[in-house]
């Protein structure tokens, strides 16, 4: 039954029942955490072999060579470089393989624009009072890194195709100080959905009205499929070249959730205009990157194939987790008229809107029952969502039964939350 057909006598009574509920589950003194999209301990496991495949016997010369213990290679191995093109559809060139983090190369690309410019403009830092593009609901974190700098960060509604791409066009089209926006474009964080082909076309055919302007492609979900079913997206490279864009956007992939987060590679492609810049930016910091890491990623993953192979076993593990949310969701929520979620094919995340004004509220009940959630505004810019509605869900790192437990209680905080709302409006 919906809650707001309910009289104020009939929601009355359903909140004093809840929250009945809910005594019983702070009387059991949970401490269980959903705030962040981290693999699980039994994730961490798959790749231990990989830690054997290199020791003080092994060859350490790349194929071109090298010798992997010293400097050089800034670029990256050759076969870091072509399994990196092979995950985001490129050429082996376009590749500059680093360390273990993708937002680390995210961080110095901006600070790249800021203090030395792209397409012969001034450096961003001289431009006076700049803008980023934000789709929202969206990672925190990409924000986060266009605040540090200065920018102002413009939310950019996301419809089940992307980011809308009429407010996408008429920003960059019409105002030479937005310089970028964030996209997450395979299985979007938080929303879990995937860019038409349509959204990706165009993409590869904006015309910034600046001329140093890039979309920031982080292509962090690209084999992180969750069903028979999996999403495709389009190759926006393919489609750049096609229209003489490449200069516009700058992409990101690192094998974070594949292997180790703490110890995997990241890789950063874009046109090889671009990327001179940035090789003259990276050679300041670094002779070369840890060739030794890379050595043991290729003697284990080898090649596209036996990952999307080692990516089922990650499928198999995180598969049920995203099943157990939704099914509670569907057992607790459905018919209410109080929430809606997404039911992603892949990715990290399902995103959960409550009934406008309530996820602070839901939020902070949870937690005061032993349930960490991600801070209800933090898929927004600045951490403020306008209407109080988004929850990022976060399945993957507690253990199934831990995760049904806290599922449930968010379920319940839900409808604690809306009964609030509403007995207030009576």
């Amino acid at each position: 039954m919906e809650f707001q057909s309910m009289s104020k006598q009939e929601l009355s009574e359903l909140y004093n029942n809840l929250m009945a509920k809910y005594q019983n589950y702070q009387d059991q003194h949970l401490n269980l955490n959903m705030a962040r999209g981290k693999p699980s301990t039994a994730q961490l496991d798959l790749s231990m072999e990989m830690l054997d495949l290199l020791n003080s016997k092994s060859n350490m010369k790349a194929s071109s060579g090298e010798d992997c213990r010293n400097y050089g290679v800034a670029d990256g191995l050759p076969e870091m470089r072509n399994l990196f093109a092979n995950l985001l559809g490129m050429d082996d060139h376009n590749i500059i393989v680093g360390g273990n983090s993708s937002l680390n190369m995210m961080f110095d690309a901006i600070s790249c624009c800021m203090t030395h410019g792209f397409q012969g403009c001034k450096p961003w830092s001289q431009q006076g009072h700049l803008k980023f593009l934000c789709p929202s609901p969206g990672y925190d974190r990409h924000f986060a890194i266009t605040e540090y700098f200065g920018f102002e960060l413009i939310s950019i509604p996301m419809l089940s195709t992307g980011p809308d791409m009429d407010e996408v066009e008429k920003w960059v089209s019409n105002d030479p100080t937005v310089k970028g926006i964030w996209c997450v474009p395979k299985y979007s964080n938080p929303t879990g959905i995937t860019y038409s082909d349509e959204t990706v076309r165009r993409f590869a055919a904006l015309k910034p009205a600046a001329d140093d302007f890039h979309i920031f492609w982080d292509n962090a979900y690209c084999v992180h499929d969750l069903t028979d079913t999996p999403d495709h997206l389009l190759n926006l490279w393919l489609e750049c070249r096609k229209l003489n864009s490449v200069d516009l956007p700058i992409f990101f992939a690192s094998t974070s959730k594949i292997t180790f987060p703490g110890a995997g590679v990241a890789a950063i492609a874009a046109s090889e205009k671009n990327l001179e810049v940035f090789r003259k930016h990276f050679s300041y910091q670094t002779i070369g990157p840890d060739k030794l890491n890379q050595l043991r990623h290729i003697a284990f993953l080898k090649d596209i194939d036996h990952v999307k192979l080692h990516m089922k076993k990650h499928r198999a593990i995180l598969q049920p987790k995203f099943e157990a949310v939704e099914a509670a969701f569907d057992k607790e929520l459905t018919g209410k008229g109080i929430a809606d979620w997404t039911h992603p094919n892949g990715g990290y995340f399902i995103s959960l809107d409550v009934m406008e004004g309530c996820a602070k509220e839901v939020v902070s009940l949870c937690k005061k029952a032993g349930v960490i959630l991600t801070n209800a505004g933090a898929t927004f810019p600045y951490g403020k969502d306008p209407k109080d509605t988004n929850i990022r869900v976060a399945p993957s790192f507690p253990p199934i039964e831990e995760l049904k437990t806290a599922a449930d209680l968010l379920c319940l905080c839900v409808q604690i939350a809306a009964c609030k709302k509403l007995l207030k409006s009576k």
